[in-house]
């Protein structure tokens, strides 16, 4: 045990010394703070896609005068139409949420939550939010499911060569950001339950928010990929949802050490039977391939976003 402790410290280290090294040769962001946007309600959502749709036209032109050339083919795919965002901001490695689906008249939505290395230029990657979020409304059964997904990159996601990845400091404001957006599309859709379905980092992210959501409809949390929560076990998360978690055979997160020392680390492994939480049978892919079609892990989630509990295989 002392021995993971101190590798886990010297990590943090050697990983603190790789970021202070990027901060310092970054260059100045030319990207501005986005406008104040409609507030959420069945009433004003067709206000809200316009508004973040111009907010993504002008990320745009930005990126284009400055020749940032992925940016440029990124946000040319989110302004493709038919698509629909709650929100956008383009400073940093950007934020953005966007719905896939009836938002209004689901019964059920899905909040898929990212991990690490999530950002504007990545998000349509079929391995992170956007893309992989897309994957799980079509295995879903899309529009006849009566379920909206939330493609939810709503915070700064750490880097996996950062030292944030180590420790729980990027979750809280993802937590705070996560209550806020379920709140707003509870009053959005006060019929509507809600699953959680968060990846690696997102698995912290989702612990911390459980909690206080307590007193909305969120009924179903799966962790996958998770390198810990910061909780002892299931029951301290303090949700009355049901609580699941996964990893794939190939997942290499099954070879970090669950330790927490000094705030490093997470904890609690939540596939570990002592943590308490379901296990549904994740497959045999990689850490990055829990959203690829035709995966058993997606066909689980997916049936974990639509409360089909009797469904679900178990690992």
């Amino acid at each position: 045990m002392r021995s993971r402790i101190r590798r886990t410290v010297a990590a943090v280290v050697v990983l603190a010394v790789i970021g202070s090294t990027t901060a310092a040769t970054g260059r100045p962001d030319p990207y501005g703070a986005p406008g104040p946007l409609p507030g959420l309600s069945p009433a004003t959502l067709h206000a809200r896609f316009e508004a973040t749709s111009r907010e993504i036209v002008r990320a745009r032109d930005t990126a284009r005068r400055v020749g940032d050339g992925g940016r440029v083919k990124a946000l040319s795919a989110f302004l493709s139409p038919g698509r629909r965002f709650l929100s956008f901001d383009a400073r940093g490695h950007g934020r953005a949420v966007e719905v896939i689906g009836d938002l209004v008249h689901a019964d059920r939505v899905a909040v898929v939550v990212p991990g690490a290395d999530s950002t504007l230029t990545s998000y349509d990657s079929g391995k992170f939010v956007g893309g992989g979020s897309r994957a799980l409304y079509d295995r879903a059964g899309g529009a006849g499911a009566r379920l909206a997904v939330i493609a939810w990159l709503g915070y700064d996601t750490p880097s996996t060569l950062g030292p944030g990845v180590l420790t729980a400091s990027r979750a809280g404001d993802g937590a705070r950001g996560l209550r806020r957006l379920v709140g707003d599309l509870h009053r959005t859709n006060a019929h509507a339950r809600f699953a959680l379905l968060c990846h690696s980092y997102g698995s912290v992210v989702c612990a911390k928010a459980a909690h206080p959501l307590a007193s909305l409809p969120v009924d179903e949390i799966a962790l996958f990929g998770s390198p810990g929560t910061t909780k002892r076990d299931a029951s301290d998360l303090g949700t009355p949802a049901h609580v699941w978690a996964g990893r794939a055979h190939g997942d290499w997160m099954g070879y970090v050490p669950n330790v927490r020392f000094l705030g490093v680390g997470f904890g609690a492994d939540p596939v570990s039977r002592d943590f308490g939480a379901q296990i549904f049978d994740a497959g045999s892919g990689p850490h990055s391939g829990y959203l690829k079609p035709g995966s058993r892990a997606l066909a689980n989630l997916a049936l974990i976003a639509l409360g089909r509990d009797q469904e679900v295989t178990h690992a």
